[in-house]
């Protein structure tokens, strides 16, 4: 199988936009609040649906995709924007929007969540509806955000005991974190081109400073967009690692970190490929998401990240199986699982 494990939701219904401009309206005037308070009263249809994801589906056709693992848009989660209830609201209908989606079209669309975080609030309020998604929803990972306060970085680092708790649950639930930022308040930083990244890079070295794997070993966190600058500084980082007197400190952090392929030219896919170890690369598009264009020196998509792998000389048969299906299956167990219920087997399991 072809499993693309980062996709986001950016075709959605336009009444899901109409809702949340009458949300975040609200917090100015009470009285420009919408009337809807869950995805059912929002008057989306199940064919409005399908047809919101034409798009995609036509790409997993073109470019012989099998199963997209879908999140609700990245850059829409916007934790910063106000109060810990809009939040909570607001990530329930889309998260209710990806699973409706994902029971629409199960072949083709697996199911992973938000979370409803907010600049200073306890991340205890999230576990309600980690619980919700994973146990009821059937979703077999969740995004989390390392800085909700939308690029001001005012929380916590990943390794503070702050975030025990969700660890602890996500342990607890056997689910993946994909560690994903959403949008930027701070005109510095745009958010797909240098906020996202930046964060992909801050969150490996914030995990390299201190062994929070010690706590939780087999907890497990994806790194998106090909893990940021770390591949192309990975000499850097091994180096902090001697200088720390701990030689084999990136080794070690690999056992729990993962990095995808939302690497958008061969170069790249290449450094990527010949860099870090094959066992922590899951592929990934990222579609329809940062990069919508067609590349005019190959005249393909750019987020046509199967194309580059297809193209990289000395991945063996055994290399690119973990790639595309393998190491998908082994970092999120419920996709596994799903799968296998499904009648497709692990070829990876004993």
């Amino acid at each position: 199988m072809i499993i693309d494990i980062h996709c986001h939701y950016t075709t959605e219904p336009a009444a899901l936009h109409a809702f949340r401009d009458k949300q975040l309206a609200g917090l100015a005037d009470a009285m420009r609040k919408p009337a809807a308070t869950s995805l059912a009263e929002l008057g989306i249809s199940d064919e409005m649906i399908v047809a919101s994801v034409a798009p995609q589906l036509k790409f997993q056709r073109e470019r012989g995709c099998d199963l997209t693992i879908f999140s609700p848009r990245a850059a829409g989660m916007a934790h910063h924007v106000g109060t810990e209830a809009t939040s909570q609201q607001w990530t329930r209908i889309s998260n209710d929007l990806i699973h409706r989606l994902c029971t629409l079209l199960p072949d083709n669309f697996a199911g992973v969540g938000q979370l409803p975080q907010h600049p200073g609030a306890p991340i205890e309020l999230c576990l309600p509806e980690l619980d919700r998604i994973v146990n009821e929803l059937g979703f077999v990972g969740v995004n989390l955000n390392p800085d909700p306060s939308g690029g001001r970085w005012t929380g916590p680092p990943l390794t503070d005991r702050y975030w025990y708790p969700l660890y602890e649950r996500l342990v607890a639930l056997d689910v993946p974190a994909m560690v994903h930022v959403s949008s930027s308040c701070n005109p510095n930083f745009h958010h797909t081109m240098a906020h996202y990244l930046n964060a992909d890079t801050t969150a490996f070295v914030q995990l390299l400073q201190k062994n929070l794997f010690a706590d939780f070993p087999t907890l497990k966190f994806v790194i998106p967009h090909g893990g940021g600058a770390v591949p192309f500084h990975w000499g850097r980082y091994r180096g902090f690692g001697v200088d720390q007197q701990k030689p084999e400190l990136v080794a070690t952090l690999m056992k729990n970190v993962f990095f995808d392929t939302c690497v958008y030219h061969l170069p790249g896919i290449r450094l990527l490929t010949e860099v870090v170890p094959i066992d922590n690369i899951l592929f990934a598009s990222e579609m329809i998401g940062a990069v919508k264009g067609i590349d005019p020196h190959t005249g393909h998509h750019f987020d046509d990240t199967k194309r580059y792998l297809d193209q990289v000389q000395g991945l063996d048969e055994a290399s690119r199986f973990k790639i595309f299906e393998g190491n998908a299956r082994r970092v999120y167990p419920r996709l596994d699982a799903l799968l296998t219920r499904r009648g497709h087997l692990n070829r990876m399991q004993p």
